[in-house]
């Protein structure tokens, strides 16, 4: 492995080298260029040192995907101190018990955000600060209030002449700093706090410079679609565009399959990033009806002319993801089979990756021109990956890796380090897996029983049935997921009921009672579509765990 060069030396390079050219647009908004970004970076550090903000420091990040967004991330780590993203769909007790946890100083949030939170909740903060101006919201210094209103004439005096790209220079850090704390969700009870070096951001960076850098055009178009706040958006669909000079766009609002559709038409993406509902929904939608008609599928049964027609609907499907993309990389989740086979089918170029936010997040990853279906790729170059079986290619076992990408492990919770890193450095992912005599992965189960959201977001359903188990006639419970909803399975206090009289339209009505009170309580992603009661229940191991994986199908 070569040497770990600063990761923001990248960064620092983009920005010269790229100064005149369109960086970052709010979709149907503003546009910063790349010499913008610096000016704010710049300012926002003159804040920063201003305020007292030392390096090591801990700066939070809550709001929608926007080129604010984007730049305070950037200003944050070429200061030296640390970002925490939080996922601005989190409620706001999840959002305090993580800005505290982490012991930020600073908050900067999103419209939204801004109007839900309480600052009474967050003793600790110095101050609150509004992503879409970056104005003061609350101050707890005198020194931060000084410097927000005084910013201006500081900046002139420091730049007298103006500020040019050779004013342009950033922290260097050191591969083993830490960089960030992403936090996996945000309950107390199951709240973990990855801490991510700079190397790892490197490791991924690299990667992608190297690997997709080649293949994909500098000075093209990117559309920002998953969470800034997950690694896999915030690595693929803004470090890499932006340290490889592509111009990226945020929809900025909740990005639903019409406006996607709209904005990969408009916007012509040169690289398409996406979870497996994103392109199954434009599949399903926007392909499927066209061509599930009695004509074409005659025409698929005649060998004379099947090639013709299947590059037909190939080019209809690739024009839906913009018409301009190298491939569609998919990770986060299992591909639908019907809609890989189909992929395939018509020689789409689409691949599938592994990876865990432990991982920042690439594991595995293989060119859609090497790409073995069903599979996720080979482990990446700065990665090793093994399988904990005896017979790796037939018997299924836990998936481990180590290297470049890899976590220093769990802010504040060395138990769950332990558990998760091994002596010799191997991060256990908790998922199991094949793995071919070619090196190529199959993940064949999600020991860890994360779902994934429709957007990318992650969900752990144990929060979910840890909230609902404490309610009303709830002995014990599953969350499933059912397309793109998710389902409670709940099987009630019978002896209860049977004490209280109740009927089958009275736990019904009690559960609904349950789902409502639950929601409300959840962000909005996580929340419960319907209730299912179980007359039995649920099967348990001999350490009277459920046995979940029996009832991930049962609906």
């Amino acid at each position: 492995m070569k040497s770990i060069p600063s990761f923001n030396s990248y960064i620092e390079k983009s920005i010269i080298e790229n100064w005149e050219r369109d960086a970052l647009t709010d979709y149907k908004g503003a546009t910063l260029q790349f010499h913008d970004v610096a000016r704010i970076i710049e300012k926002l550090h003159i804040v920063f040192e201003e305020s007292g903000i030392e390096k090591g420091d801990k700066i939070a990040l809550c709001g929608r995907n926007s080129s604010h967004w984007g730049v305070v991330f950037l200003a944050t780590l070429t200061y030296g101190a640390v970002v925490v993203p939080i996922l601005h769909e989190f409620t706001p007790d999840q959002v305090h018990n993580i800005v505290n946890h982490s012991e930020a100083k600073l908050l900067f949030v999103g419209d939204v955000v801004a109007k839900t939170i309480d600052a009474d909740a967050m003793p600790a903060l110095e101050a609150i600060i509004y992503l879409p101006d970056l104005s003061l919201l609350v101050s707890r210094s005198e020194r931060i209030t000084y410097a927000r209103e005084h910013l201006n004439q500081m900046y002139g005096e420091k730049y007298p002449k103006y500020f040019r790209k050779e004013h342009v220079h950033y922290y260097a850090d050191q591969p083993e700093e830490l960089a960030m704390i992403n936090y996996t969700s945000g309950t107390t009870g199951f709240s973990k706090g990855v801490m991510l070096p700079y190397r790892a951001l490197w490791g991924n960076l690299d990667f992608a410079l190297t690997q997709l850098g080649p293949k994909v055009k500098q000075y093209t178009n990117m559309v920002s679609i998953l969470p800034m706040a997950h690694m896999y958006g915030l690595a693929f669909e803004f470090i890499f565009p932006f340290c490889h000079g592509i111009h990226n766009y945020y929809l900025t609002r909740l990005p639903s399959p019409s406006l996607i559709a709209q904005a990969y038409t408009e916007i012509r993406p040169s690289l398409v990033i996406a979870v497996p509902m994103i392109v199954e929904k434009i599949i399903r939608k926007r392909v499927f009806p066209k061509i599930q008609n009695n004509s074409v599928r005659l025409l698929l049964m005649m060998p004379v002319v099947n090639k013709k027609v299947k590059q037909m609907i190939c080019e209809q499907v690739y024009n839906a993801f913009g018409g301009q993309a190298y491939e569609v990389i998919i990770g986060g989740a299992a591909l639908n089979q019907e809609v890989e086979e189909f992929l395939k089918s018509i020689d789409f170029p689409f691949t599938v990756g592994f990876g865990a936010t432990e991982c920042a997040p690439l594991i595995s990853y293989r060119d859609y021109k090497e790409f073995v279906p069903k599979s996720c790729g080979k482990a990446i170059y700065h990665q090793e990956v093994k399988i904990l079986s005896s017979d790796p290619e037939n018997i299924p076992g836990e998936i481990v890796t180590r290297g470049t990408n890899v976590m220093l492990g769990y802010y504040k919770n060395p138990e769950a380090t332990e558990e998760t890193l091994d002596a010799e450095g191997w991060y256990h992912t908790g998922d199991l897996g094949l793995m071919d005599a070619d090196g190529n992965i199959f993940i064949k189960g999600r020991s860890k029983n994360m779902l994934l959201g429709s957007n990318g977001q992650n969900i752990y359903p144990e929060e979910i049935e840890d909230k609902l188990n404490s309610m009303a006639m709830v002995s014990e419970c599953v969350v499933v997921q059912h397309g793109d909803q998710l389902v409670a399975l709940i099987y009630p206090d019978m002896d209860e009921a049977k004490n209280m009289n109740f009927s089958a339209e009275d736990l019904a009505n009690i559960m609904e009672q349950n789902r409502q009170e639950l929601n409300s309580q959840l962000p909005p992603f996580c929340k419960i579509s319907s209730v299912v009661l179980r007359e039995e229940e649920f099967e348990k191991t001999p350490k009277k765990s459920i046995k979940r994986y029996l009832y991930q199908n049962s609906i």
